[in-house]
């Protein structure tokens, strides 16, 4: 009959293809087809049976299916079903099992997709088991106790256990025959939906003193072809009177619970009442008929009548459960009740994607709308929890069209360049509609291939790299690094210098370059005294064909070291065998006065330049101090008689390197106000001196003779000058109104001490010994000098001499003539 069935709805098929048919054409064309086939079989059936030609059904020629690759798609039926190739047949897979796919369910259907290439096109089927009678009746206690009080009247009713049918339909319908007894009938009650229930009735009173427990067996038989049956064994106790059977609150109970309910849950209480006391009234609740499935879900408190939760509720595994309640007093008496339990869908699924097709690594140069992939969207939710919307991250060349019902696919929208990016990641987005939403993320890539059109690239075009002097050649002080957009061998660089020429020097004399790893090395050591800085190209080649190249400018600056020791520019030495230096100090300079500066420099730059002044071997009493900064050398104190005329100093100046360089310079510092104070020392020093040479020796006599023929020129001048004169004094009487009196508080400012360099002064007498005034001239070649304050010699009863000569041509004189001897006897010194 079910065969029947099938050829029937075969044959209604056949017109409705031919009815489509142009439309299926049209949808072929557009690669997209969205098409409902429909089939049945019978649960049970043998592996390899034919559910029917899909490919005639879908209007597919046979020939074509290899190559058009015809498979079936799907998360179940593909575990029951398989198509032909050769021949289009769809057949059995494996055994399928009603019960277990759709348990009680009034349809059961597989359904799967139908999926064909060249071009892409999706049907979509169903296939509908329909049921057998292949399962018996069963009960779910094989012995049943029915305590019956020996009171009780003929016509009482004892409500027995129900049988459970997997089956469905007719095959479900279930009928009970009671065994032979004289006592008990069995009748069957229906209730208001549809369900029996079987009742043992007392048809003849009962002496429990006679016999107190009976044994009949219940038979349950469905009307399936062949009928199917079970038994269970009802043990009668006869029990003393217990006339009042337990009520419950509700004949039907009904709850609704969320998935996900936590386990030990209490979802439900039932209760029921007995008017009896003591033993009889007291209740005992248990299940009376459920099933399989929702017994692994739910128990029940005997004491209470509270219903909780034992295992994991997923509304995806069963919507709703049918408990069957009874309630039993001491006495056994028994009722039931119902409990209907729904349940409530939570969005506690993420939308599942799956990637049915992808093409992979995709051409550069694909056109606009290439297909490049195929996804399955699913959500196990139901409702607008399994409602999803689905996009892809913006920005890129690709975008989704839906296919057909959960399909979409993946499309390019653009032009595509391995160089800008070498590969996508496509990051698909799916969420539900529910509360909260949930989504799932996948991530497709996809490569591009590539093609040489980009030339090799440096992070910068102008680097700068600083090496210290006195480098080791040889090694490494830089890398260079170029970068290709484009891969394998049309990404291979090669490093060059290109040749150029610094100071007719070849770069190549100076650096060379790692082709490979863009390392620089220097083939000398630097010297930051005569290069300071230069700069060199390098050139980036790929190995591609034809091959691409860039330039990077590298600027290199050598970094100065201390290596040079400060050279002393004042005080200097005619040689460094010869005496110190001589510098007059006058004995009436006051504290803080300026005496001199030392003057130097030095090579390096920076830190290693910034020089500092100071004094070796000093006492602690010395009138001398230097300026560890300017060099400036300055008195302490006021000079006294018993001070040391001549003082002499060693001076030490050190740059700020790490370590430092130094260079040292001796000075003598002579204290007096003349002179010829100063003579007599002077002199001992030039007797401990030992003469070097002949040569020497006539130095020395010519700078005599020289000295002499300048004094007679002194002279004649002063006569010459003398007669001009508007006053006719001879030479030892000038008036001393020619010159005004030069206030001593003007003149003392300017006794500070001596100039850092050689000069001539001209000099006149203040009306104070003590007072002196000089002023500059103009400079001179420098040469070692003795820089004297005072030639005057103010000593007591020389009062004539200091009117006779207070005027300024004649002190003049007298300082030119004293300077010039004590220059002389100094070059003198040198000299020896």
């Amino acid at each position: 009959m079910a065969q029947m069935k099938i050829h029937q709805r075969k044959a209604y098929k056949g017109i409705k293809w031919q009815v489509i048919f142009s439309y299926v054409i049209l949808s072929y064309l557009c690669h997209s087809v969205s098409s409902q086939l429909h089939y049945s079989i019978l649960e049970e059936s043998r592996k390899g049976y034919i559910v029917g030609n899909i490919a005639n059904d879908l209007g597919l020629d046979i020939k074509d299916l290899p190559f058009r690759n015809l498979r079936i798609v799907s998360r179940i039926s593909d575990e029951y079903f398989t198509v032909n190739l050769d021949n289009g047949n769809l057949y059995v897979k494996e055994r399928i099992d009603r019960e277990i796919l759709c348990r009680a369910a009034a349809t059961c259907m597989l359904i799967f997709d139908a999926l064909v290439e060249n071009p892409l096109n999706v049907f979509h089927a169903k296939v509908e088991i329909e049921d057998i009678n292949d399962n018996a009746p069963r009960f779910v206690n094989k012995i049943n106790e029915v305590k019956i009080i020996e009171s009780a009247a003929p016509g009482s009713r004892f409500i027995l256990q129900n049988a459970q049918d997997s089956d469905v339909g007719s095959n479900s319908f279930i009928n009970y025959k009671l065994s032979d007894n004289q006592y008990f009938l069995l009748e069957i009650e229906t209730s208001s939906d549809g369900s029996k229930t079987p009742e043992l009735v007392l048809e003849t009173p009962l002496d429990r003193e006679k016999q107190n427990i009976y044994k009949l067996v219940l038979t349950a038989y469905d009307g399936g072809n062949p009928v199917q049956t079970g038994t269970t064994i009802i043990k009668i106790i006869i029990s003393d009177v217990n006339d009042n059977v337990p009520i419950f609150s509700q004949d039907m109970y009904k709850v609704s619970i969320k998935e996900n309910i936590p386990i030990s849950s209490i979802i439900l209480q039932v209760n029921a009442t007995d008017k009896d006391e003591g033993s009889n009234a007291d209740i005992s609740y248990s299940f009376r008929s459920i099933s399989e499935y929702a017994a692994l879900k739910f128990s029940i408190e005997a004491k209470t009548g509270e219903i909780q939760t034992k295992g994991n509720i997923d509304f995806e595994e069963a919507t709703n459960y049918e408990i069957s309640v009874q309630g039993k007093d001491g006495g056994g008496l028994v009722s039931q009740t119902k409990v209907l339990i729904q349940v409530i869908d939570e969005n506690d699924n993420a939308p599942d994607i799956s990637v049915k097709s992808i093409s992979t690594p995709v051409p550069e140069n694909s056109s606009i709308g290439t297909v490049v992939a195929l996804i399955e969207i699913h959500d196990k939710d139901s409702g607008i929890n399994g409602e999803v919307d689905c996009q892809i991250n913006i920005q890129m060349p690709f975008k989704l069209i839906s296919s057909s019902a959960n399909y979409y696919k993946i499309i390019t929208t653009g032009e595509l360049d391995r160089e800008k990016n070498p590969c996508y990641n496509v990051t698909i987005l799916v969420t539900d509609k529910g509360i909260p939403s949930m989504y799932t993320k996948k991530i497709i890539t996809l490569e591009i291939s590539d093609i040489n059109d980009n030339p090799p690239l440096f992070e910068n075009n102008y680097f700068v790299v600083y090496i210290p002097e006195n480098n080791i050649p040889g090694t490494s002080f830089y890398s260079i690094h170029a970068s290709d957009m484009d891969s394998e061998e049309n990404a291979k660089l090669v490093y060059s210098i290109l040749n150029s020429n610094k100071e007719d020097i070849s770069v190549s004399s100076y650096l060379s370059i790692n082709p490979v790893t863009g390392v620089v090395y220097s083939q000398r050591s630097f010297d930051y005294e005569k290069l300071k800085e230069f700069s060199i190209q390098i050139m980036a080649r790929d190995s591609g064909f034809p091959s691409l190249s860039s330039n990077a400018t590298l600027k290199i600056y050598i970094v100065d070291q201390n290596d040079n020791a400060p050279e002393i520019l004042y005080p200097t030495l005619v040689s460094e065998a010869g005496p110190a230096l001589i510098e007059m100090v006058p004995l009436s300079s006051t504290e803080d006065s300026l005496i001199t500066k030392v003057v130097a420099v030095d090579a390096d730059s920076g830190h290693n330049s910034w020089l500092s002044y100071h004094f070796l071997q000093t006492s602690e009493t010395s009138p001398f101090t230097i300026d560890h900064r300017t060099g400036e050398i300055r008195t302490t104190r006021n000079f006294h008689e018993k001070d040391s005329l001549m003082q002499k100093v060693v001076i030490m100046v050190k740059d700020n390197g790490n370590p430092y360089l130094s260079a040292t310079v001796s000075l003598n510092l002579v204290v007096a106000d003349n002179f010829q104070k100063f003579l007599p020392e002077l002199i001992d020093q030039v007797k401990n001196i030992q003469p070097q040479s002949d040569l020497q020796t006539y130095l020395i006599i010519a700078l005599a003779l020289i000295s002499i023929l300048f004094i007679l020129t002194v002279f004649i001048v002063i006569i010459s000058k003398s007669r001009d004169s508007r006053s006719s004094a001879s030479f030892g009487s000038f008036s001393t109104n020619l010159y005004p009196q030069v206030d001593p508080r003007f003149v003392s400012q300017f006794n500070n001490g001596t100039l850092p360099l050689p000069y001539p002064y001209n000099f006149c007498v203040a009306l104070d010994s003590s007072e002196s005034d000089f002023t500059l001239t103009q400079p001179v070649q420098k040469v070692p000098t003795v820089n004297l304050i005072d030639a005057d010699d103010v000593e007591t009863g020389n009062e004539s001499v200091k009117d006779q000569f207070s005027t300024c041509n004649l002190g003049q004189l007298n300082v030119v003539i004293t300077g010039f001897l004590v220059k002389s006897v100094t070059f003198l010194l040198f000299l020896w």
